[in-house]
């Protein structure tokens, strides 16, 4: 740490500070660092692309998959910020088709479902279903984008059980869900 010049070694204040900085560093970097932690808590970034998921997105994930308050949740990315916001939210009596229904025709989303189903051991089940819509009338661009930030949003909502890319409606219909279910 560097205290008015004189710089002392960070074992010394080991106990105030993560082990695995092993390095020195300046009293206003700590200052900076204590003052980004809050905001970085608040979103949770994607390093591949350098987009952020708010702290929106997961909390509404686990409200459906631990709550069971909404049967989906469309996401989108908000190209100026660089954000993952929430789009829509379809509340527990919903269907599919409103899932299905409220994506756009000419741009890329990110959509979670949760389906449930009855075995054949007459057993009730419930899946997480992560949908990649990306129609043929989306631009190239923002195809590019919600590819190569799929990953990140998926590590971020922990419990996905299957996934789907669509790029037009028939690829995600209700049959497809039912068959990676079973």
């Amino acid at each position: 740490m560097n205290f008015n010049g004189i710089s002392k070694p960070i074992s010394l204040y080991r106990a105030h500070l993560p082990l695995s900085i092993l390095t020195t560093f300046s009293y206003k970097f700590q200052q900076q660092l204590e003052e980004t932690s809050t905001t970085m808590a608040m979103a949770f970034k994607m390093a591949t692309t350098g987009m952020w998921v708010t702290d929106e997105c997961k909390n509404s994930f686990m409200e459906m998959k631990w709550k069971k308050v909404h049967r989906y949740i469309v996401f989108k990315i908000d190209e100026k910020s660089r954000l993952v916001t929430v789009d829509k939210v379809g509340g527990p009596d919903e269907s599919y088709d409103d899932l299905a229904a409220s994506l756009p025709t000419d741009d890329c989303r990110y959509a979670v479902f949760d389906f449930d189903f009855v075995t054949v051991d007459n057993c009730r089940k419930s899946k997480i279903f992560f949908i990649a819509w990306s129609p043929t009338a989306s631009r190239i661009r923002a195809k590019m984008l919600y590819a190569t930030s799929k990953d990140g949003l998926r590590r971020v909502l922990d419990g996905i059980s299957y996934e789907v890319q669509a790029t037009d409606p028939t690829e995600m219909g209700i049959d497809v869900i039912k068959d990676k279910a079973n």
